[in-house]
Protein backbone atom coordinates (compact mmCIF):
# COMPACT_ATOMS: atom_id res chain seq x y z
CA UNK A 1 0.00 0.00 0.00
CA UNK A 2 2.80 2.49 0.70
CA UNK A 3 4.57 1.34 -2.31
CA UNK A 4 1.57 2.56 -4.27
CA UNK A 5 0.82 5.65 -2.21
CA UNK A 6 4.75 6.77 -2.93
CA UNK A 7 4.68 5.95 -6.94
CA UNK A 8 1.28 8.42 -7.09
CA UNK A 9 3.22 11.24 -5.14
CA UNK A 10 5.93 11.02 -7.76
CA UNK A 11 5.89 13.06 -10.98
CA UNK A 12 5.10 10.96 -14.59
CA UNK A 13 8.72 10.28 -14.94
CA UNK A 14 9.99 9.36 -11.48
CA UNK A 15 7.01 6.99 -11.38
CA UNK A 16 8.05 5.42 -14.75
CA UNK A 17 11.64 5.40 -13.73
CA UNK A 18 10.75 4.32 -10.35
CA UNK A 19 8.85 1.05 -11.43
CA UNK A 20 11.48 0.50 -14.10
CA UNK A 21 8.71 -0.11 -16.69
CA UNK A 22 6.97 2.06 -19.18
CA UNK A 23 2.98 0.74 -19.07
CA UNK A 24 1.61 1.49 -22.45
CA UNK A 25 -2.25 0.35 -23.75
CA UNK A 26 -3.46 -0.80 -26.92
CA UNK A 27 -6.11 -2.69 -28.83
CA UNK A 28 -4.76 -6.15 -30.02
CA UNK A 29 -8.03 -6.04 -32.20
CA UNK A 30 -6.88 -3.35 -34.08
CA UNK A 31 -4.53 -5.87 -36.33
CA UNK A 32 -1.36 -5.24 -38.29
CA UNK A 33 0.61 -3.07 -38.41
CA UNK A 34 -0.25 -1.13 -35.22
CA UNK A 35 0.10 -3.90 -32.49
CA UNK A 36 -0.65 -7.70 -32.63
CA UNK A 37 0.24 -11.16 -31.97
CA UNK A 38 3.15 -12.40 -34.33
CA UNK A 39 1.47 -15.22 -36.60
CA UNK A 40 4.80 -17.39 -36.70
CA UNK A 41 4.43 -17.07 -32.51
CA UNK A 42 1.52 -16.02 -30.77
CA UNK A 43 2.88 -15.85 -27.48
CA UNK A 44 4.79 -12.59 -28.89
CA UNK A 45 3.62 -9.20 -29.94
CA UNK A 46 4.78 -7.60 -33.07
CA UNK A 47 3.85 -4.19 -34.85
CA UNK A 48 5.12 -0.68 -35.70
CA UNK A 49 3.71 0.66 -32.49
CA UNK A 50 5.63 -2.22 -30.35
CA UNK A 51 8.68 -1.33 -31.97
CA UNK A 52 8.08 2.37 -31.75
CA UNK A 53 7.13 1.73 -27.28
CA UNK A 54 10.48 -0.06 -27.38
CA UNK A 55 12.76 2.30 -28.66
CA UNK A 56 11.11 4.86 -27.08
CA UNK A 57 11.33 2.67 -23.20
CA UNK A 58 15.02 1.96 -24.20
CA UNK A 59 15.91 5.96 -23.93
CA UNK A 60 13.76 6.59 -20.82
CA UNK A 61 16.60 4.04 -19.80
CA UNK A 62 13.19 1.30 -18.51
CA UNK A 63 11.81 -1.58 -20.36
CA UNK A 64 8.19 -1.22 -22.28
CA UNK A 65 5.08 -3.56 -21.05
CA UNK A 66 1.70 -3.95 -23.16
CA UNK A 67 -1.78 -3.52 -21.37
CA UNK A 68 -4.28 -4.35 -23.99
CA UNK A 69 -7.42 -2.49 -23.81
CA UNK A 70 -10.37 -1.88 -25.91
CA UNK A 71 -9.71 1.05 -28.41
CA UNK A 72 -12.38 3.25 -27.66
CA UNK A 73 -12.40 3.03 -24.08
CA UNK A 74 -8.54 3.89 -23.87
CA UNK A 75 -9.17 7.39 -22.66
CA UNK A 76 -10.93 6.66 -19.36
CA UNK A 77 -8.56 3.50 -18.48
CA UNK A 78 -5.67 5.93 -19.21
CA UNK A 79 -7.47 8.28 -16.53
CA UNK A 80 -8.00 5.76 -14.17
CA UNK A 81 -4.48 4.80 -13.94
CA UNK A 82 -4.00 1.75 -15.55
CA UNK A 83 -0.94 2.42 -17.77
CA UNK A 84 0.84 5.13 -18.15
CA UNK A 85 0.79 5.75 -22.00
CA UNK A 86 -1.60 5.28 -25.18
CA UNK A 87 0.36 4.26 -28.02
CA UNK A 88 -2.38 2.60 -30.39
CA UNK A 89 -3.37 5.00 -33.78
CA UNK A 90 -4.47 7.87 -31.08
CA UNK A 91 -5.71 10.59 -33.27
CA UNK A 92 -4.85 14.49 -32.36
CA UNK A 93 -8.37 16.06 -31.69
CA UNK A 94 -9.35 19.08 -30.02
CA UNK A 95 -11.62 17.69 -27.98
CA UNK A 96 -8.80 15.01 -26.78
CA UNK A 97 -6.83 17.82 -26.48
CA UNK A 98 -9.05 18.74 -23.59
CA UNK A 99 -9.03 15.73 -22.00
CA UNK A 100 -5.73 14.69 -21.47
CA UNK A 101 -2.07 15.45 -22.65
CA UNK A 102 -1.09 14.55 -26.59
CA UNK A 103 2.45 13.91 -27.25
CA UNK A 104 4.08 15.30 -30.48
CA UNK A 105 3.45 13.79 -33.39
CA UNK A 106 4.92 10.25 -34.48
CA UNK A 107 3.10 9.78 -38.07
CA UNK A 108 0.94 11.43 -40.26
CA UNK A 109 -2.16 10.13 -42.24
CA UNK A 110 -4.94 10.46 -44.46
CA UNK A 111 -8.25 10.38 -44.70
CA UNK A 112 -9.23 7.87 -47.45
CA UNK A 113 -12.95 7.06 -49.03
CA UNK A 114 -12.74 3.56 -50.30
CA UNK A 115 -15.98 2.39 -52.40
CA UNK A 116 -16.66 -0.94 -54.64
CA UNK A 117 -15.29 -1.00 -57.53
CA UNK A 118 -17.00 0.99 -60.36
CA UNK A 119 -19.42 3.21 -57.55
CA UNK A 120 -20.83 6.53 -59.25
CA UNK A 121 -20.32 8.33 -55.78
CA UNK A 122 -16.73 9.58 -54.95
CA UNK A 123 -16.86 11.96 -52.26
CA UNK A 124 -18.46 12.69 -48.86
CA UNK A 125 -20.99 15.30 -50.60
CA UNK A 126 -22.20 12.87 -53.01
CA UNK A 127 -22.79 10.34 -50.45
CA UNK A 128 -25.85 12.00 -48.83
CA UNK A 129 -28.73 9.50 -48.07
CA UNK A 130 -25.70 6.58 -48.18
CA UNK A 131 -24.21 4.42 -45.69
CA UNK A 132 -20.46 4.89 -44.81
CA UNK A 133 -18.62 2.97 -42.43
CA UNK A 134 -16.21 4.01 -40.06
CA UNK A 135 -14.53 2.70 -36.70
CA UNK A 136 -16.58 4.36 -33.57
CA UNK A 137 -14.80 7.26 -31.71
CA UNK A 138 -11.99 8.25 -34.67
CA UNK A 139 -11.39 10.96 -36.75
CA UNK A 140 -13.22 9.97 -39.67
CA UNK A 141 -16.60 9.38 -37.06
CA UNK A 142 -16.51 13.33 -36.34
CA UNK A 143 -15.96 13.89 -39.98
CA UNK A 144 -18.82 11.72 -40.70
CA UNK A 145 -20.95 12.98 -38.09
CA UNK A 146 -20.44 16.55 -39.78
CA UNK A 147 -22.21 15.25 -42.41
CA UNK A 148 -25.92 15.60 -41.35
CA UNK A 149 -26.96 13.40 -44.80
CA UNK A 150 -25.10 10.26 -44.46
CA UNK A 151 -25.87 7.29 -42.69
CA UNK A 152 -22.93 6.33 -40.11
CA UNK A 153 -22.62 2.53 -39.31
CA UNK A 154 -19.94 2.34 -36.11
CA UNK A 155 -17.65 -0.69 -36.04
CA UNK A 156 -15.13 -1.91 -33.36
CA UNK A 157 -12.75 -3.30 -35.65
CA UNK A 158 -10.80 -2.71 -39.18
CA UNK A 159 -12.06 -5.58 -41.15
CA UNK A 160 -15.47 -5.97 -40.72
CA UNK A 161 -16.61 -2.21 -42.15
CA UNK A 162 -14.19 -3.53 -45.58
CA UNK A 163 -16.43 -7.07 -45.75
CA UNK A 164 -19.86 -5.39 -45.16
CA UNK A 165 -18.91 -2.86 -48.49
CA UNK A 166 -17.84 -5.81 -50.58
CA UNK A 167 -21.53 -7.01 -49.23
CA UNK A 168 -23.37 -3.96 -50.14
CA UNK A 169 -24.64 -3.36 -46.79
CA UNK A 170 -23.17 -0.40 -46.74
CA UNK A 171 -21.94 2.04 -49.32
CA UNK A 172 -18.61 3.31 -48.32
CA UNK A 173 -15.82 3.45 -45.45
CA UNK A 174 -13.83 6.04 -44.45
CA UNK A 175 -10.83 5.12 -42.24
CA UNK A 176 -6.91 6.35 -42.16
CA UNK A 177 -4.69 5.59 -44.68
CA UNK A 178 -2.61 2.87 -43.17
CA UNK A 179 -6.09 0.98 -42.38
CA UNK A 180 -7.51 1.50 -45.84
CA UNK A 181 -4.09 0.21 -47.66
CA UNK A 182 -4.34 -2.69 -45.30
CA UNK A 183 -7.29 -3.81 -44.74
CA UNK A 184 -9.77 -2.12 -47.83
CA UNK A 185 -7.36 -1.90 -50.75
CA UNK A 186 -6.42 -5.06 -51.07
CA UNK A 187 -9.25 -6.61 -52.32
CA UNK A 188 -9.65 -6.40 -55.48
CA UNK A 189 -13.64 -5.53 -55.73
CA UNK A 190 -12.74 -1.85 -53.83
CA UNK A 191 -10.86 1.07 -55.06
CA UNK A 192 -9.90 3.99 -53.38
CA UNK A 193 -12.63 7.16 -54.20
CA UNK A 194 -11.12 9.90 -52.46
CA UNK A 195 -7.37 9.69 -51.33
CA UNK A 196 -7.54 12.86 -49.05
CA UNK A 197 -10.61 13.49 -47.32
CA UNK A 198 -8.59 14.95 -44.75
CA UNK A 199 -4.98 14.93 -42.63
CA UNK A 200 -4.29 13.79 -39.14
CA UNK A 201 -1.74 12.61 -37.14
CA UNK A 202 -1.06 9.57 -34.52
CA UNK A 203 -0.11 10.96 -31.21
CA UNK A 204 0.47 9.29 -27.70
CA UNK A 205 -1.79 9.95 -24.84
CA UNK A 206 -0.63 10.87 -21.37
CA UNK A 207 -2.93 11.48 -18.22
CA UNK A 208 -3.10 15.60 -17.11
CA UNK A 209 -0.57 16.06 -14.04
CA UNK A 210 2.60 13.61 -16.20
CA UNK A 211 4.08 16.69 -17.62
CA UNK A 212 7.77 15.17 -16.43
CA UNK A 213 6.73 12.46 -18.85
CA UNK A 214 5.52 13.79 -21.51
CA UNK A 215 7.91 15.95 -21.84
CA UNK A 216 10.92 13.26 -21.98
CA UNK A 217 8.83 11.00 -24.13
CA UNK A 218 8.92 14.19 -26.71
CA UNK A 219 12.30 14.18 -26.12
CA UNK A 220 12.78 10.35 -27.06
CA UNK A 221 11.05 10.63 -29.84
CA UNK A 222 12.73 13.93 -31.45
CA UNK A 223 16.09 11.72 -30.79
CA UNK A 224 14.66 8.38 -32.21
CA UNK A 225 13.52 10.37 -35.29
CA UNK A 226 16.83 12.57 -35.85
CA UNK A 227 19.20 8.86 -35.83
CA UNK A 228 16.71 7.62 -38.52
CA UNK A 229 15.54 4.61 -36.46
CA UNK A 230 11.69 6.13 -36.67
CA UNK A 231 12.01 6.06 -40.73
CA UNK A 232 13.14 2.49 -40.14
CA UNK A 233 10.45 0.98 -38.16
CA UNK A 234 8.10 2.75 -41.07
CA UNK A 235 9.68 1.10 -44.09
CA UNK A 236 10.09 -2.30 -42.10
CA UNK A 237 6.28 -2.35 -41.94
CA UNK A 238 6.00 -0.56 -45.19
CA UNK A 239 3.42 2.09 -43.76
CA UNK A 240 1.96 4.53 -46.66
CA UNK A 241 2.96 8.06 -47.11
CA UNK A 242 0.59 10.78 -47.32
CA UNK A 243 -0.82 11.52 -50.67
CA UNK A 244 0.18 14.48 -52.33
CA UNK A 245 -2.31 17.52 -51.00
CA UNK A 246 -5.28 18.61 -53.29
CA UNK A 247 -5.95 22.25 -52.55
CA UNK A 248 -9.51 22.59 -50.86
CA UNK A 249 -9.58 19.35 -50.17
CA UNK A 250 -9.45 19.54 -46.26
CA UNK A 251 -12.02 18.91 -43.63
CA UNK A 252 -9.17 19.33 -40.80
CA UNK A 253 -12.07 21.46 -39.34
CA UNK A 254 -13.69 18.50 -38.06
CA UNK A 255 -11.09 17.48 -35.83
CA UNK A 256 -11.34 21.17 -34.03
CA UNK A 257 -15.03 20.74 -33.72
CA UNK A 258 -16.47 21.73 -30.17
CA UNK A 259 -16.34 18.83 -27.40
CA UNK A 260 -19.91 17.27 -27.53
CA UNK A 261 -22.22 18.01 -24.21
CA UNK A 262 -24.74 15.82 -22.37
CA UNK A 263 -27.56 17.98 -23.65
CA UNK A 264 -31.09 17.29 -24.98
CA UNK A 265 -29.42 15.63 -28.33
CA UNK A 266 -27.43 13.04 -26.69
CA UNK A 267 -30.96 12.20 -24.25
CA UNK A 268 -32.72 12.11 -28.10
CA UNK A 269 -30.08 9.26 -28.88
CA UNK A 270 -30.09 7.67 -26.01
CA UNK A 271 -34.24 7.52 -25.60
CA UNK A 272 -33.65 6.10 -29.45
CA UNK A 273 -30.84 3.18 -28.50
CA UNK A 274 -33.58 2.10 -26.20
CA UNK A 275 -35.92 1.84 -28.88
CA UNK A 276 -33.84 0.27 -30.63
CA UNK A 277 -33.31 -2.16 -27.49
CA UNK A 278 -36.98 -2.80 -26.90
CA UNK A 279 -37.81 -3.41 -30.60
CA UNK A 280 -34.74 -5.87 -30.94
CA UNK A 281 -36.07 -7.57 -27.39
CA UNK A 282 -39.74 -7.74 -28.31
CA UNK A 283 -39.07 -9.63 -31.59
CA UNK A 284 -36.32 -11.71 -30.47
CA UNK A 285 -38.80 -12.90 -27.88
CA UNK A 286 -41.90 -13.19 -30.34
CA UNK A 287 -39.55 -15.78 -32.49
CA UNK A 288 -37.84 -17.72 -29.20
CA UNK A 289 -41.11 -18.58 -27.21
CA UNK A 290 -42.95 -20.58 -30.68
CA UNK A 291 -39.45 -21.81 -31.58
CA UNK A 292 -39.30 -23.38 -27.96
CA UNK A 293 -42.33 -24.55 -27.71
CA UNK A 294 -41.87 -26.26 -31.12
CA UNK A 295 -38.48 -27.76 -29.69
CA UNK A 296 -40.32 -29.03 -26.22
CA UNK A 297 -42.31 -30.93 -28.64
CA UNK A 298 -40.44 -32.34 -30.56
CA UNK A 299 -38.28 -33.65 -27.07
CA UNK A 300 -41.22 -34.79 -25.61
CA UNK A 301 -43.75 -36.39 -27.99
CA UNK A 302 -41.71 -36.66 -31.62
CA UNK A 303 -40.41 -39.67 -31.92
CA UNK A 304 -36.19 -40.75 -31.76
CA UNK A 305 -34.83 -38.54 -34.59
CA UNK A 306 -36.69 -35.49 -33.81
CA UNK A 307 -36.45 -35.47 -30.06
CA UNK A 308 -32.32 -36.14 -31.01
CA UNK A 309 -32.09 -33.24 -33.60
CA UNK A 310 -34.43 -30.75 -30.83
CA UNK A 311 -31.52 -31.98 -27.82
CA UNK A 312 -28.94 -31.54 -30.23
CA UNK A 313 -30.50 -27.67 -31.26
CA UNK A 314 -30.59 -26.82 -27.27
CA UNK A 315 -27.67 -28.28 -26.05
CA UNK A 316 -25.77 -26.32 -29.08
CA UNK A 317 -27.38 -22.99 -28.81
CA UNK A 318 -26.65 -23.29 -25.16
CA UNK A 319 -23.37 -24.39 -25.27
CA UNK A 320 -21.92 -21.51 -27.36
CA UNK A 321 -21.45 -17.91 -26.46
CA UNK A 322 -24.83 -15.52 -28.03
CA UNK A 323 -21.84 -13.65 -29.21
CA UNK A 324 -20.40 -16.11 -31.44
CA UNK A 325 -23.08 -17.00 -33.01
CA UNK A 326 -23.86 -13.35 -34.01
CA UNK A 327 -20.93 -13.14 -35.44
CA UNK A 328 -21.46 -15.92 -37.26
CA UNK A 329 -24.91 -15.29 -38.27
CA UNK A 330 -24.00 -11.95 -39.29
CA UNK A 331 -20.20 -12.38 -40.87
CA UNK A 332 -19.16 -16.02 -41.51
CA UNK A 333 -22.41 -16.75 -43.64
CA UNK A 334 -22.80 -13.69 -45.12
CA UNK A 335 -21.42 -15.56 -48.13
CA UNK A 336 -24.84 -17.79 -47.81
CA UNK A 337 -27.65 -15.55 -46.46
CA UNK A 338 -27.64 -11.79 -46.62
CA UNK A 339 -29.34 -10.49 -43.70
CA UNK A 340 -29.26 -6.77 -42.27
CA UNK A 341 -27.98 -6.06 -39.19
CA UNK A 342 -31.20 -5.56 -37.28
CA UNK A 343 -32.29 -8.83 -39.04
CA UNK A 344 -29.14 -10.73 -37.88
CA UNK A 345 -29.52 -9.20 -34.13
CA UNK A 346 -33.32 -10.50 -34.04
CA UNK A 347 -32.90 -13.74 -35.64
CA UNK A 348 -29.58 -14.47 -33.12
CA UNK A 349 -31.21 -13.81 -30.05
CA UNK A 350 -34.18 -15.46 -31.10
CA UNK A 351 -32.71 -18.56 -32.01
CA UNK A 352 -30.24 -18.29 -28.90
CA UNK A 353 -33.28 -17.83 -26.47
CA UNK A 354 -35.40 -20.85 -28.03
CA UNK A 355 -32.90 -23.00 -26.89
CA UNK A 356 -33.45 -21.76 -23.49
CA UNK A 357 -37.30 -21.32 -24.00
CA UNK A 358 -37.66 -24.59 -25.58
CA UNK A 359 -36.15 -26.17 -21.40
CA UNK A 360 -38.38 -23.48 -19.57
CA UNK A 361 -41.53 -25.50 -21.50
CA UNK A 362 -40.62 -28.72 -21.69
CA UNK A 363 -40.58 -28.45 -17.33
CA UNK A 364 -43.93 -26.95 -17.51
CA UNK A 365 -44.97 -30.31 -19.67
CA UNK A 366 -43.55 -32.43 -17.54
CA UNK A 367 -44.89 -30.82 -14.11
CA UNK A 368 -48.13 -31.51 -15.42
CA UNK A 369 -49.47 -34.80 -13.48
CA UNK A 370 -49.67 -38.07 -15.83
CA UNK A 371 -53.36 -38.31 -14.21
CA UNK A 372 -54.24 -35.47 -17.09
CA UNK A 373 -52.75 -37.26 -20.30
CA UNK A 374 -54.39 -39.92 -18.60
CA UNK A 375 -58.30 -38.43 -18.06
CA UNK A 376 -57.91 -36.93 -21.81
CA UNK A 377 -57.45 -40.28 -23.19
CA UNK A 378 -60.13 -41.59 -21.55
CA UNK A 379 -62.12 -38.97 -23.22
CA UNK A 380 -61.17 -40.04 -26.13
CA UNK A 381 -58.79 -37.30 -27.66
CA UNK A 382 -56.04 -37.55 -30.17
CA UNK A 383 -52.56 -36.97 -28.59
CA UNK A 384 -53.29 -33.18 -30.55
CA UNK A 385 -56.38 -32.63 -29.11
CA UNK A 386 -55.16 -33.54 -25.50
CA UNK A 387 -52.00 -31.16 -25.82
CA UNK A 388 -53.86 -28.62 -27.05
CA UNK A 389 -56.91 -28.37 -24.83
CA UNK A 390 -55.64 -30.07 -21.93
CA UNK A 391 -51.68 -29.64 -21.44
CA UNK A 392 -50.87 -26.20 -23.59
CA UNK A 393 -52.92 -24.32 -21.52
CA UNK A 394 -51.60 -25.30 -18.37
CA UNK A 395 -48.21 -25.66 -19.39
CA UNK A 396 -47.71 -22.28 -20.93
CA UNK A 397 -49.81 -20.70 -17.13
CA UNK A 398 -47.08 -22.47 -15.57
CA UNK A 399 -44.03 -21.38 -17.63
CA UNK A 400 -45.77 -17.67 -18.00
CA UNK A 401 -43.23 -16.37 -14.96
CA UNK A 402 -39.85 -17.72 -16.08
CA UNK A 403 -40.48 -16.39 -19.52
CA UNK A 404 -41.36 -12.94 -18.60
CA UNK A 405 -37.78 -13.40 -16.33
CA UNK A 406 -36.12 -14.44 -20.08
CA UNK A 407 -37.65 -11.40 -21.31
CA UNK A 408 -35.44 -9.13 -18.68
CA UNK A 409 -33.05 -10.96 -18.96
CA UNK A 410 -33.07 -10.60 -23.16
CA UNK A 411 -33.39 -7.14 -22.66
CA UNK A 412 -30.11 -6.93 -21.06
CA UNK A 413 -28.35 -9.13 -23.48
CA UNK A 414 -30.00 -7.45 -26.48
CA UNK A 415 -25.96 -5.30 -25.50
CA UNK A 416 -24.37 -7.52 -27.44
CA UNK A 417 -25.57 -7.09 -30.99
CA UNK A 418 -23.68 -3.53 -31.43
CA UNK A 419 -20.90 -6.03 -32.40
CA UNK A 420 -22.97 -6.13 -35.89
CA UNK A 421 -23.24 -2.49 -36.22
CA UNK A 422 -26.90 -2.25 -34.21
CA UNK A 423 -26.55 1.23 -32.12
CA UNK A 424 -28.67 0.12 -29.39
CA UNK A 425 -28.79 1.82 -25.83
CA UNK A 426 -25.24 0.08 -24.33
CA UNK A 427 -23.79 1.17 -27.73
CA UNK A 428 -25.36 4.80 -27.61
CA UNK A 429 -24.34 4.84 -23.91
CA UNK A 430 -20.54 4.01 -24.79
CA UNK A 431 -20.11 6.57 -28.07
CA UNK A 432 -21.92 9.18 -25.93
CA UNK A 433 -19.28 8.61 -22.93
CA UNK A 434 -16.51 9.13 -25.62
CA UNK A 435 -17.98 12.08 -26.91
CA UNK A 436 -18.32 14.25 -23.68
CA UNK A 437 -15.59 12.56 -21.77
CA UNK A 438 -17.35 11.56 -18.98
CA UNK A 439 -19.18 7.98 -18.34
CA UNK A 440 -20.63 8.93 -14.92
CA UNK A 441 -23.79 10.56 -16.33
CA UNK A 442 -24.39 8.51 -19.15
CA UNK A 443 -24.41 5.40 -17.09
CA UNK A 444 -26.52 6.52 -15.17
CA UNK A 445 -28.86 7.12 -18.00
CA UNK A 446 -28.48 4.20 -19.79
CA UNK A 447 -29.06 2.20 -16.33
CA UNK A 448 -32.37 4.32 -15.51
CA UNK A 449 -33.66 3.58 -19.03
CA UNK A 450 -32.82 -0.06 -18.63
CA UNK A 451 -34.86 -0.43 -15.14
CA UNK A 452 -37.26 1.80 -17.13
CA UNK A 453 -37.67 -1.10 -19.81
CA UNK A 454 -37.63 -4.15 -17.46
CA UNK A 455 -38.98 -3.10 -14.04
CA UNK A 456 -42.59 -3.49 -15.19
CA UNK A 457 -41.71 -6.72 -16.43
CA UNK A 458 -40.22 -7.98 -13.65
CA UNK A 459 -43.09 -6.68 -11.17
CA UNK A 460 -45.84 -8.55 -13.90
CA UNK A 461 -43.73 -11.74 -13.28
CA UNK A 462 -43.80 -11.42 -9.90
CA UNK A 463 -47.61 -10.82 -9.93
CA UNK A 464 -47.77 -14.13 -12.00
CA UNK A 465 -45.85 -16.23 -9.85
CA UNK A 466 -48.30 -14.98 -6.64
CA UNK A 467 -51.69 -15.32 -9.27
CA UNK A 468 -50.37 -19.42 -9.94
CA UNK A 469 -49.05 -19.83 -6.35
CA UNK A 470 -53.08 -18.84 -4.95
CA UNK A 471 -54.67 -20.92 -7.70
CA UNK A 472 -52.49 -24.09 -6.93
CA UNK A 473 -53.70 -23.78 -3.14
CA UNK A 474 -57.11 -23.28 -3.87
Amino acid sequence: MHIFLLLAALSGLQRVQSQGELRWAGDLQGGEPYVFRDPRDPTRLAGFELELARALAKELGVREVFVQNEWSNLVPSLERGDFDVILNGLEDTAQLRASILLSKPYFSFAEQLVVRRGFPQRTLQQLKGHRVGTLSSSLAHAILRSHPGIETVLYSGQEEPYRDLQLSRIDAVLLDSVIATRYGLTKPDLELADPDVARGTYVMGLRKGDETLLAALDEALARVQARGELKAIYDRWHLPKLPAAIPGNSESSAADAPQAEMDKAQVWLFLRGAVVTLFVSLLAMALAVPLGLLLALARLYGGPLPSFLAHAYVESFRGTPVLLQLYILYYGLAPIVHLSALAAAILGLGLNYGAYEAEVHRAALQSIPIGQSEAAAALGLSRAQSLRLVLLPQALRTALPAMTNDLIALLKDSSLVSVITVVELTKQMTITAVDVRSWAVPGALCALLYFLMSYPLARLAARLELKLAGEEEK
